[in-house]
């Protein structure tokens, strides 16, 4: 049996929108993914609890946006009750020996991704594709991580064909996928209703 190609994308998902489908969706098409896996983590340690929704809202949240039968929500995160990536991957990698697993994360993230603990740890440890996000792209591409793995970096063909093995590239390796521009975020939509709440209150 051949392994499951799987996309995991991680995060709060205080709340899930739009944006967060529509990686999901440009992941499978381009990516040639079996399914993509939204791992909502309990605490995210690079973000504050203040003004962070009930884990079991932002599962509820989650399930409702995504809408896809190759799209899954799981709780993996705060079941081992390990938040930090570079240690759950090992955990969910040894968890599912049948899957090979794709890391994807916004441009916004590869930004800050030297904040991430061990980060170098999850370079080697999956590929990881990178959609594009308006606002974030330059600094993306332009930055430590791009620079340090340059030579890691693989390229859609110019007629934007999928990359359909990338899954089982050997890391480190990544992708930078331009088809994806939400502007959307969760923290604008958090924003968004907390004005329109006090403006009805």
């Amino acid at each position: 049996m051949r392994l499951q190609k799987i996309g995991i994308l991680g995060g709060s998902f205080n709340p899930a929108h739009q944006g967060h489908r529509e990686i999901s969706l440009a992941a499978l098409r381009l990516l040639g993914l079996d399914e993509v896996w939204w791992l909502v983590s309990p605490q995210n340690p690079l973000k504050s609890s203040e003004g962070m929704g009930e884990f079991k809202d932002r599962m509820a949240s989650a399930k409702k946006i995504t809408k896809h039968p190759r799209i899954k929500i799981s709780a993996f995160e705060a079941r081992i009750n390990e938040p930090r990536t570079a240690k759950m991957l090992p955990k969910l990698i040894e968890s599912n020996p049948k899957c090979q697993f794709v890391w994807l994360m916004g441009a916004d993230n590869l930004v800050q991704f030297p904040k991430w603990y061990q980060w170098e740890d999850i370079m080697d440890t999956v590929p990881i594709a990178v959609f594009n996000r308006p606002g974030y792209t330059y600094r993306a591409l332009n930055g430590p991580i791009a620079h340090k793995y340059r030579k890691n970096r693989l390229f859609p063909a110019a007629d934007g064909k999928p990359i359909p093995q990338f899954a089982l590239t050997p890391p480190p390796c990544w992708v930078f996928v331009s088809q994806t521009a939400h502007k959307i975020s969760s923290t604008h939509i958090r924003n968004f209703h907390d004005k329109a709440g006090n403006t009805c209150s």
